[in-house]
């Protein structure tokens, strides 16, 4: 998730904040937010969802590429400055920004066309939803992929406990919970990406796309990736992380013969305890769910009864608004937090749930026209 814009990103606020463009068979996606990371909105939501729309039914379109612009990645996530706002307000906004966003990674899941996300630079949070539910998955020596959210006392969303649920071992655990940054080899490792290729092929990997099958030129592009800093540590994050209660995972580490595992306790004890229980009993109960379309149903039950609890709030202020990086968690402790307020978070919402909502909010063109009117 990411900051507000800087004051470069709202003298560029005339551009589109997607550009999308047609050349030869590829239609492209381009999130145009530089000075942001190209952190998304509700607007940016529903354009994207649009033009798989559109170019589902073009017979002209055969690939579909995601691509962020300027140098420092894909999509540093949401705008998490602007749910901390709508929290006070009655979260209404961040309701129907996260359903949309939800509804755009199960539609990227099945595209029915090949859709190649370029997961170059920073990809976290949000950018993960819409890159790592592709068909094709693209990593760089330049990637730093993750999922931050339980450090500012938020759960990890936009099918991303469906994913993590499901990496080889308990890496999906250890990297939810230490709320990490990985390399692109760490990623093509718990299963975020598929193809590794050296980010200064990147433009003529896109160039050849717009004339043959995706299929043949990512084939012809993947390299060999490094070894994945996360390889060696398997044996030690899989022994601790594979405990059922965020206690016993602490203690395991701290008993680990393993210097680095002691690093990983100390830094999952700096997050939200409250976040840290709730985002392992997402990812246990995501492994016994059949298909995203349910974790993400899962999913948008959590984030919004995290949007009313006071860790997400005081996360944010710490982490961005004042930026004192002094959280003062509440309750304080992994023992304060009773089990029966981790359940409450995954209760019925009072409202429509995610795919009601669908049913009842119309079509990605409708939505386009909300958006820019």
């Amino acid at each position: 998730m990411a900051e507000t814009p800087s004051a470069a990103e709202t003298s560029r606020s005339s551009e589109p904040e997607v550009r999308l463009e047609r050349r030869g068979h590829l239609g492209h996606i381009i999130l145009n937010r530089p000075g942001a990371i190209n952190a998304l909105t509700a607007n940016m939501v529903s354009l994207i969802a649009g033009a798989l729309d559109e170019w589902e039914h073009d017979d002209g379109v055969a690939t579909v590429l995601l691509s962020g612009a300027g140098e420092r990645g894909l999509c540093a996530g949401g705008d998490i400055v602007a749910l901390y706002r709508d929290a006070g307000n009655g979260g209404r906004e961040s309701a129907s920004f996260w359903a949309g966003e939800y509804q755009l990674n199960a539609r990227i899941s099945s595209y029915p066309k090949p859709y190649v996300a370029l997961m170059d630079g920073i990809v976290l949070g949000g950018g993960v939803g819409v890159s790592a539910h592709a068909r094709h998955r693209v990593v760089t020596e330049r990637t730093k992929v993750g999922m931050p959210e339980t450090g500012i006392g938020f759960v990890p969303d936009v099918g991303g406990t469906y994913l993590l649920s499901r990496a080889p071992g308990e890496l999906g655990t250890y990297a939810a919970l230490t709320a990490g940054t990985m390399t692109g080899a760490d990623a093509l490792l718990l299963g975020l990406a598929d193809i590794y290729v050296d980010s200064s092929r990147l433009g003529e990997l896109s160039a050849e796309l717009e004339h043959r099958q995706a299929e043949d030129v990512l084939r012809d592009f993947a390299q060999e990736p490094p070894e994945a800093p996360l390889a060696a540590a398997r044996e030690w994050i899989d022994e601790c992380f594979a405990h059922e209660d965020v206690e016993t995972i602490v203690d395991a580490l701290l008993r680990s013969e393993t210097g680095e595992a002691k690093k990983a306790a100390a830094v999952v004890l700096t997050k939200s305890p409250s976040a840290l229980k709730v985002t392992l009993q997402s990812l246990r109960r995501a492994r016994e769910l059949p298909e995203l379309r349910s974790v993400l149903e899962q999913e948008y039950r959590v984030s919004l009864h995290a949007l009313t609890a006071p860790d997400f709030a005081e996360g944010v202020r710490a982490q961005v608004v004042d930026k004192d990086r002094n959280p003062q968690w509440t309750p304080a402790t992994l023992a304060e937090v009773r089990q029966t307020d981790v359940d409450s978070y995954f209760a019925p919402l009072d409202g429509p749930d995610l795919w009601e909502k669908q049913q009842t909010s119309g079509s990605s063109d409708e939505l386009i026209s909300q958006e820019q009117r």
